[in-house]
């Protein structure tokens, strides 16, 4: 069973820890302790929590799609020259940067402030989860 840590678990929730503690006590996660003695809950529980929870934002592109990972977001970023651009959007909690032509920009209609869809469609995608953690 893999655990969490009370400021760890507050972390990837987006709260604070003392909102994870109301939640402990509850009764919506279960108070474990870690072989050190610091509370920590169930991970299975923190994600069924965060999942049941997750936010996005309603697609306003009406376009269907074989892509899953589309994330709405508004474009915060843009640096283009005469040939390529640089697009950044604050999806949520994601930071998702596109390159792509100018001309892509150009007829998008892009510019900071402006609400679009990233749609990420990819053979190969990295997981990667945190090496041993050491007592501090």
């Amino acid at each position: 069973m893999s655990q969490l840590r009370i400021r760890d678990a507050a972390t990837y929730l987006g709260v604070s820890d003392d909102t994870v503690r109301r939640l402990v006590d509850g009764g919506t996660f279960t108070r474990h302790l870690d072989p050190g003695g610091r509370s920590v809950v169930d991970g299975r529980e923190l994600a069924e929590y965060a999942g049941a929870r997750a936010g996005q934002l309603a697609d306003p592109s009406g376009v269907r799609s074989s892509a899953r990972n589309r994330f709405v977001g508004i474009v915060t970023g843009l640096v283009a020259d005469t040939v390529m651009a640089q697009v950044e959007l604050q999806c949520g909690p994601h930071r998702v940067v596109s390159l792509m032509s100018a001309e892509a920009v150009r007829d998008l209609g892009l510019e900071v402030g402006s609400v679009a869809v990233a749609s990420v469609k990819a053979t190969m995608v990295t997981v990667e989860t945190p090496g041993p953690e050491e007592d501090a």
